[in-house]
Protein backbone atom coordinates (compact mmCIF):
# COMPACT_ATOMS: atom_id res chain seq x y z
CA UNK A 1 0.00 0.00 0.00
CA UNK A 2 1.15 3.36 -1.00
CA UNK A 3 1.12 5.98 1.91
CA UNK A 4 1.63 9.76 0.99
CA UNK A 5 0.17 12.86 2.32
CA UNK A 6 0.40 15.83 0.28
CA UNK A 7 -0.91 19.21 2.05
CA UNK A 8 -1.33 22.24 0.27
CA UNK A 9 1.98 24.54 0.10
CA UNK A 10 1.92 27.82 2.55
CA UNK A 11 2.84 31.34 2.13
CA UNK A 12 3.65 32.21 5.69
CA UNK A 13 6.60 34.55 3.95
CA UNK A 14 5.76 38.37 2.65
CA UNK A 15 7.61 40.08 0.08
CA UNK A 16 8.36 42.30 3.00
CA UNK A 17 10.00 39.85 5.14
CA UNK A 18 12.45 38.19 2.27
CA UNK A 19 13.23 42.04 1.45
CA UNK A 20 13.91 42.78 5.71
CA UNK A 21 15.72 40.00 6.03
CA UNK A 22 18.53 40.53 2.89
CA UNK A 23 21.22 42.24 4.96
CA UNK A 24 20.69 40.34 8.40
CA UNK A 25 23.37 37.80 9.18
CA UNK A 26 22.61 35.02 10.88
CA UNK A 27 25.53 35.09 13.26
CA UNK A 28 23.99 38.42 14.39
CA UNK A 29 20.87 36.86 15.23
CA UNK A 30 22.96 34.28 17.11
CA UNK A 31 23.51 36.91 19.73
CA UNK A 32 19.81 37.15 20.01
CA UNK A 33 18.57 33.66 20.79
CA UNK A 34 20.41 29.96 20.68
CA UNK A 35 16.90 28.52 18.51
CA UNK A 36 16.02 27.60 15.49
CA UNK A 37 19.41 27.20 14.10
CA UNK A 38 19.98 23.81 11.81
CA UNK A 39 23.37 23.32 13.68
CA UNK A 40 25.71 20.55 11.37
CA UNK A 41 24.22 21.71 8.25
CA UNK A 42 27.54 22.92 5.40
CA UNK A 43 27.04 24.69 2.77
CA UNK A 44 27.94 22.99 -0.54
CA UNK A 45 29.81 26.11 -1.24
CA UNK A 46 30.38 29.70 -0.54
CA UNK A 47 29.89 32.32 -0.80
CA UNK A 48 26.11 31.35 -0.42
CA UNK A 49 23.31 33.25 0.52
CA UNK A 50 18.90 32.96 0.49
CA UNK A 51 16.00 34.01 2.10
CA UNK A 52 13.08 31.90 1.15
CA UNK A 53 9.56 30.15 2.47
CA UNK A 54 10.07 27.28 3.27
CA UNK A 55 8.71 23.81 1.43
CA UNK A 56 8.80 20.60 3.29
CA UNK A 57 9.07 17.00 2.14
CA UNK A 58 9.70 13.94 4.41
CA UNK A 59 11.16 10.87 3.13
CA UNK A 60 11.36 7.36 4.26
CA UNK A 61 15.04 6.61 3.70
CA UNK A 62 15.32 5.16 0.79
CA UNK A 63 12.38 6.10 -1.07
CA UNK A 64 12.82 10.30 -2.95
CA UNK A 65 9.63 9.75 -4.30
CA UNK A 66 7.85 12.75 -2.80
CA UNK A 67 11.42 15.24 -3.41
CA UNK A 68 10.00 14.89 -7.35
CA UNK A 69 6.62 15.29 -6.83
CA UNK A 70 7.21 18.55 -4.57
CA UNK A 71 8.79 20.29 -7.00
CA UNK A 72 5.26 20.32 -8.80
CA UNK A 73 4.43 22.97 -5.81
CA UNK A 74 7.46 25.07 -5.10
CA UNK A 75 7.22 28.91 -6.56
CA UNK A 76 9.98 30.97 -7.18
CA UNK A 77 11.85 32.00 -4.01
CA UNK A 78 10.57 29.11 -1.93
CA UNK A 79 13.00 27.18 0.13
CA UNK A 80 12.75 23.30 -0.40
CA UNK A 81 13.49 21.70 2.93
CA UNK A 82 13.94 17.32 3.21
CA UNK A 83 14.12 15.38 6.12
CA UNK A 84 15.48 12.12 5.26
CA UNK A 85 14.19 10.63 8.90
CA UNK A 86 18.02 10.19 9.93
CA UNK A 87 19.40 8.71 6.98
CA UNK A 88 22.55 10.40 6.18
CA UNK A 89 24.39 7.31 4.35
CA UNK A 90 22.15 8.01 0.87
CA UNK A 91 21.75 10.82 -1.03
CA UNK A 92 18.12 12.27 -2.64
CA UNK A 93 19.10 15.12 -4.13
CA UNK A 94 21.95 14.77 -7.16
CA UNK A 95 22.12 16.87 -10.56
CA UNK A 96 18.56 16.07 -12.01
CA UNK A 97 16.68 17.49 -9.21
CA UNK A 98 18.87 20.31 -8.45
CA UNK A 99 18.68 21.26 -12.84
CA UNK A 100 14.29 20.93 -12.33
CA UNK A 101 14.98 23.13 -9.02
CA UNK A 102 16.46 25.89 -10.57
CA UNK A 103 14.20 25.92 -13.70
CA UNK A 104 11.32 26.49 -10.98
CA UNK A 105 13.59 29.17 -9.47
CA UNK A 106 13.65 28.06 -5.79
CA UNK A 107 15.81 30.10 -3.37
CA UNK A 108 17.33 27.62 -1.79
CA UNK A 109 17.64 24.14 -0.84
CA UNK A 110 18.08 22.23 2.62
CA UNK A 111 18.88 18.32 2.62
CA UNK A 112 18.84 17.02 6.21
CA UNK A 113 20.98 14.02 4.92
CA UNK A 114 23.22 13.47 1.51
CA UNK A 115 23.66 15.21 -1.77
CA UNK A 116 25.40 13.78 -4.89
CA UNK A 117 26.44 15.35 -8.15
CA UNK A 118 28.10 18.10 -6.19
CA UNK A 119 29.98 19.08 -9.71
CA UNK A 120 26.85 19.82 -11.35
CA UNK A 121 25.02 21.81 -8.97
CA UNK A 122 27.83 23.99 -8.43
CA UNK A 123 28.27 24.32 -12.15
CA UNK A 124 24.47 25.83 -12.09
CA UNK A 125 25.17 27.47 -8.72
CA UNK A 126 22.16 26.19 -7.04
CA UNK A 127 22.23 27.27 -3.21
CA UNK A 128 22.49 23.93 -1.21
CA UNK A 129 23.26 23.27 2.70
CA UNK A 130 23.46 19.31 3.33
CA UNK A 131 24.83 17.08 5.94
CA UNK A 132 27.38 15.84 3.50
CA UNK A 133 28.09 13.80 0.37
CA UNK A 134 27.54 10.33 -0.61
CA UNK A 135 27.47 8.30 -3.96
CA UNK A 136 24.69 5.91 -2.93
CA UNK A 137 20.97 7.66 -3.68
CA UNK A 138 17.86 6.77 -3.35
CA UNK A 139 15.36 5.16 -5.34
CA UNK A 140 11.64 6.51 -7.01
CA UNK A 141 10.00 3.49 -5.17
CA UNK A 142 6.20 5.10 -4.23
CA UNK A 143 6.57 3.69 -0.47
CA UNK A 144 5.42 6.84 1.23
CA UNK A 145 6.39 10.15 1.98
CA UNK A 146 4.93 13.64 2.82
CA UNK A 147 4.92 17.58 1.57
CA UNK A 148 4.40 20.08 3.41
CA UNK A 149 3.89 18.97 6.93
CA UNK A 150 5.87 19.88 9.52
CA UNK A 151 9.48 17.99 9.36
CA UNK A 152 12.05 18.17 11.67
CA UNK A 153 16.04 19.10 10.93
CA UNK A 154 18.99 19.22 13.11
CA UNK A 155 16.59 19.27 16.26
CA UNK A 156 14.65 21.59 14.68
CA UNK A 157 11.31 21.29 13.92
CA UNK A 158 10.11 23.44 10.55
CA UNK A 159 6.52 23.85 9.49
CA UNK A 160 5.96 24.89 5.97
CA UNK A 161 5.81 28.40 5.29
CA UNK A 162 8.87 29.57 7.69
CA UNK A 163 11.16 31.28 7.06
CA UNK A 164 14.32 30.28 6.10
CA UNK A 165 17.69 32.67 6.27
CA UNK A 166 20.93 31.40 4.96
CA UNK A 167 24.62 32.40 4.15
CA UNK A 168 27.96 31.93 4.85
CA UNK A 169 27.70 30.89 8.94
CA UNK A 170 24.71 28.48 8.50
CA UNK A 171 20.81 28.30 8.63
CA UNK A 172 17.93 30.05 10.69
CA UNK A 173 14.28 28.98 10.64
CA UNK A 174 11.83 31.30 12.32
CA UNK A 175 8.34 31.68 12.08
CA UNK A 176 7.39 34.50 9.84
CA UNK A 177 5.05 35.84 12.93
CA UNK A 178 7.82 36.11 15.05
CA UNK A 179 10.36 37.23 12.50
CA UNK A 180 10.41 40.96 11.98
CA UNK A 181 11.79 41.80 15.81
CA UNK A 182 14.78 39.91 15.35
CA UNK A 183 15.70 41.51 11.98
CA UNK A 184 14.99 44.72 13.19
CA UNK A 185 17.53 44.19 16.54
CA UNK A 186 19.89 42.63 14.01
CA UNK A 187 20.14 45.77 11.56
CA UNK A 188 20.63 47.95 14.19
CA UNK A 189 23.48 45.82 16.09
CA UNK A 190 24.79 45.84 11.98
CA UNK A 191 24.50 49.32 11.89
CA UNK A 192 26.25 49.57 15.25
CA UNK A 193 29.56 48.19 14.27
CA UNK A 194 31.57 51.22 11.87
CA UNK A 195 30.85 52.84 15.00
CA UNK A 196 32.63 50.29 17.19
CA UNK A 197 35.23 49.33 14.62
CA UNK A 198 36.25 53.27 15.05
CA UNK A 199 36.21 53.54 18.24
CA UNK A 200 38.85 50.41 18.04
CA UNK A 201 41.10 52.30 15.97
CA UNK A 202 41.04 54.87 18.17
CA UNK A 203 42.60 53.23 20.82
CA UNK A 204 39.48 52.60 22.95
CA UNK A 205 39.43 48.60 24.49
CA UNK A 206 37.07 46.26 23.41
CA UNK A 207 36.42 45.42 26.84
CA UNK A 208 35.82 49.02 27.25
CA UNK A 209 32.93 49.19 24.64
CA UNK A 210 31.36 46.02 25.55
CA UNK A 211 31.61 46.64 28.84
CA UNK A 212 33.33 42.96 29.40
CA UNK A 213 35.64 45.15 31.50
CA UNK A 214 33.21 45.88 34.41
CA UNK A 215 33.49 41.98 35.24
CA UNK A 216 37.31 42.83 36.15
CA UNK A 217 36.98 45.61 38.80
CA UNK A 218 38.07 44.87 42.16
CA UNK A 219 34.94 45.83 43.72
CA UNK A 220 32.99 42.58 45.19
CA UNK A 221 36.20 40.55 44.55
CA UNK A 222 38.62 38.59 47.31
CA UNK A 223 41.49 41.16 48.53
CA UNK A 224 43.99 37.98 48.59
CA UNK A 225 46.97 39.59 47.35
CA UNK A 226 47.90 36.02 46.19
CA UNK A 227 48.19 35.69 42.39
CA UNK A 228 45.16 33.49 40.70
CA UNK A 229 45.74 30.43 39.15
CA UNK A 230 44.47 29.96 35.76
CA UNK A 231 44.18 26.00 35.40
Amino acid sequence: MFVFTVKPRVQGVTPELVDLFQDVGTSTIGHLTDFGFLKGLKPLFRPIHFVGNAVTVRLPHMDSTAVHKALDFVEPGDVLVIDMSGDVERSCFGGIVSYAAKAKKVAGVIVAGSINDVEEIKEIQLPVFSLGVSPITTRILGIEGEINTTVSVCGVSIHPGDLVVADNDGVFIINPKSAAKYAEIAIEKQLREPETKRKIDSGISLASISKADRFFTTEGQSESKEPTKVI
